[in-house]
């Protein structure tokens, strides 16, 4: 019996931290990612209209390929693992935009974030289980 629960903390604990790797990676592509587009939008032309639409696209292929990546070495609940990578990214998100943005409030373009990050994370976690067979 203490087996089986050293095992499942074992488990627990590596889900963990695969889980904060993902999301950390979504972070860091979402760096890298916005920073190009705003060097696109001050040296070109391009309408900054993009802007909502780019962050959107940005934060689901981020969080995409960070479930993907944390959901590699997990064999099964890829698409809890998934959610939480997505759901880890838009708390830290918003806690940081409450802090620092003055006037921050949550309106429609917060919801579909929310729900388009928890939905690409789902869709990563369910790729990434699904690839490493």
């Amino acid at each position: 019996m203490k087996k089986i629960e050293n095992e499942t903390k074992g488990k627990f604990k590596g889900n963990t931290i695969k889980i904060l790797l993902g999301s950390g990676i979504a972070f860091l592509i979402s760096l890298v990612l916005l920073l190009a587009i705003s060097i696109i939008l001050t040296y070109t032309n391009v309408s900054e209209s993009i802007i909502t639409v780019s962050v959107i696209v940005i934060s689901a292929l981020s969080i995409l390929i960070g479930s993907i990546i944390s959901a590699l070495n997990i064999n099964k609940n890829g698409i809890v693992n998934g959610a939480l990578v997505g759901a880890i990214y838009m708390i830290t998100i918003y806690l940081l935009s409450s802090i620092f943005v003055s006037g921050f409030e949550m309106n429609m373009q917060s919801a579909i974030m929310i729900i388009v990050s928890i939905f690409a994370g789902m869709i990563g976690g369910i790729i990434g289980v699904n690839f490493h067979k």
